[in-house]
């Protein structure tokens, strides 16, 4: 199952391979990570771009793990800003983190979320809508919530976001979400780039055949769901 790629670096590695072919560049910061029962950002990530400042240890995959691979691409410089912190709509409660707040509307509206929501990520307008914006300013500024921010690039830039649940399985990995494939012409040809367009060949799924047919998980999937996703965003550039 893992016969080409066995550590998450050979990942990291590949992407970026795969990015710069469609002259593109992969966001800084973007992780994919383990996930587990009601853990959606496990202590095993995946970096998508080798950068001192966003390093990750490295180790290899086993069977029976799940990852949410997370990546995205830019036909501009791959660093996005924000621009307006009030554009974050999304949070997610840091349940490692503990503080006394003190207004009551940050109280009553940390109390909301750690009843409704207290794992999963929410969107503010659940909320109880007079006292959730002052609440979560509190909150987020104390580490209380992990706030989603809205990045933006350079005008006229163009972003691509792939995101997919995979399973490794013993028999081979298996993608379990996804969104649907969109047939794009590129603006780009990877002719001079055998060893991508066979990744970018290989099936998404691994059917249960014997041990020598099965395929690597990273190639599979990574390298067809970049690629759709760079396709994408390379189409509207071209047609501008």
């Amino acid at each position: 199952m893992r016969q080409y790629w066995k550590k998450k670096s050979d990942v990291t590695e590949a992407i970026q391979k795969v990015a710069a072919a469609y002259d593109c560049k992969i966001v800084e910061g973007v992780l994919s990570h383990q996930m587990k029962q009601f853990v959606i950002d496990g202590n095993k990530v995946v970096s998508s771009v080798s950068n001192p400042d966003t390093r990750v240890d490295d180790a290899e995959f086993e069977e029976n793990e799940v990852y949410s691979v997370n990546i995205v691409t830019s036909t501009g410089e791959g660093k996005p800003i924000l621009l307006d912190g009030k554009q974050t709509t999304i949070y997610k409660r840091a349940v490692d983190k503990s503080y006394n707040l003190k207004m009551k509307a940050s109280r009553v509206i940390f109390r909301e979320i750690s009843q409704k929501v207290p794992i999963m990520p929410f969107t503010a307008r659940d909320l109880e809508e007079k006292r959730a914006r002052v609440g979560l300013v509190e909150c987020v500024k104390h580490e209380l919530l992990q706030p989603y921010p809205v990045l933006h690039e350079k005008p006229g830039d163009l972003v691509a976001h792939i995101k997919f649940t995979v399973l490794l399985m013993p028999n081979g990995p298996d993608r379990i979400t996804s969104h649907a494939i969109q047939e794009l012409t590129p603006a780009k040809t990877i002719d001079n780039e055998p060893e991508i367009k066979t990744w970018l060949a290989l099936p998404v799924k691994t059917k249960k055949k014997k041990k020598a047919e099965k395929m690597s998980l990273e190639y599979k999937l990574v390298g067809e769901m970049l690629l759709n996703g760079m396709l994408q965003s390379l189409n509207l550039w071209k047609e501008k």
